[in-house]
């Protein structure tokens, strides 16, 4: 598996930063670095824009800043798409859609432990573009099913590019959507999702992962044939380590878990400490030790990262720049405490 663990750090992209080399220096600070997705220096940034790049169908208004999808336009694009299904380049980002990437992969990361890039989920992506009668494409089984696969090769196009630079690279497949699926919308049940994410994955290249920030039905998501999983344990850790059964499956077939748990929102960062902190992360891990995983062997498939992304607090990129600096220090302390090494 060449996804570290150790309690190294990495953090999810998108960020609040305006300044290109601020925000790349940032990410780039952590044990596995990314490149940052930002949103607030051009609408090409959101990480569904990113994710609509050269899909069929899709309507985008920079100046308004949305971004639809219509069926007659779908039906227009679809065959000079299909042309290109084969060249991995067609799928890759683009300099227009992120102003970041491309210098991301102009630097020597080799000596790195790992790198990672990102991409939108097909299940969020599809919940979030609405049609010409603002409906969910996911609902659109044609549309639907082609997702899966453009979605796939997009991905698989970026992690090719990122194991050039270090043969450790992997990907976070962003969603976000995935809390919403069984309880706000009908017509998408279990079943469903399941059967699409599994043939979505099927079609993906390793490693391969899962980031949200949210609270989905942790039993189906940790039962998908993942290698990592990076969640909100700020939040949602509670409720989490009570998957303790699931989780050591998870975790007995080789796979990993990004415990997000440094706040990046202004409020919840400024009331907690390395102390706090710790010891949250801390019960955590005696909750499932308690249950039967031993903690040596879940802190050497562990990652530590910020909690959530935050486009939003009143200092700008300030609070988020804090919260990556925090992240290293509690994995600094906490590798000494269980005397961890590099790996």
């Amino acid at each position: 598996m060449s996804i570290p663990g150790n309690l190294l750090t990495t953090a999810m992209a998108v960020m609040p930063h305006r300044d290109v080399d601020r925000a790349l220096s940032t990410a780039l600070s952590l044990d596995v670095p990314f490149w940052p997705q930002l949103p607030l220096l051009s609408y090409y940034e959101d990480m569904y824009v990113q994710a609509s790049e050269r899909f069929p169908g899709i309507v985008l208004d920079m100046q308004n800043r949305t971004l639809r999808f219509s069926i007659d336009k779908f039906g227009e694009e679809f065959e000079e798409t299909l042309a290109h299904f084969e060249e991995a380049e067609y799928f890759d980002v683009s300099e227009t859609y992120s102003a970041v990437y491309n210098r991301f992969l102009e630097l020597d990361l080799s000596e790195r432990p790992a790198i990672r890039g990102q991409l939108e989920g097909p299940i969020s992506f599809g919940l979030n573009i609405l049609d010409q009668d603002k409906r969910p494409i996911l609902f659109n089984d044609t549309v639907r099913a082609f997702m899966l696969d453009f979605m796939a090769r997009r991905v698989n196009a970026q992690l090719k590019r990122l194991k050039a630079l270090n043969s450790n690279a992997f990907m976070f497949i962003d969603e976000p959507g995935l809390q919403y699926i069984f309880s706000a919308l009908s017509g998408y049940d279990a079943v469903g999702a399941r059967q699409d994410m599994e043939y979505f994955f099927a079609q993906v290249e390793r490693p391969r992962g899962v980031h949200l920030c949210g609270n989905p039905d942790w039993d189906f998501l940790l039962g998908l044939d993942l290698d990592v999983l990076s969640l909100d344990v700020y939040s949602n850790g509670e409720i989490f380590v009570s998957y303790a059964e699931r989780i050591k499956r998870f975790l007995d077939r080789g796979g990993r878990l990004v415990w997000g748990m440094v706040p990046t929102n202004f409020e919840p960062f400024e009331k907690e400490n390395m102390q706090s902190l710790e010891a949250m992360l801390l019960n955590c891990w005696r909750v499932l030790e308690k249950k039967g995983i031993d903690t040596a062997f879940l802190l050497s498939r562990s990652m530590i990262s910020p909690a959530t992304c935050c486009l939003v607090n009143p200092d700008g990129a300030a609070t988020v720049e804090k919260a990556f600096a925090a992240v290293k220090s509690l994995s600094q302390t906490l590798r000494e405490r269980f005397r961890l090494t590099d790996s």
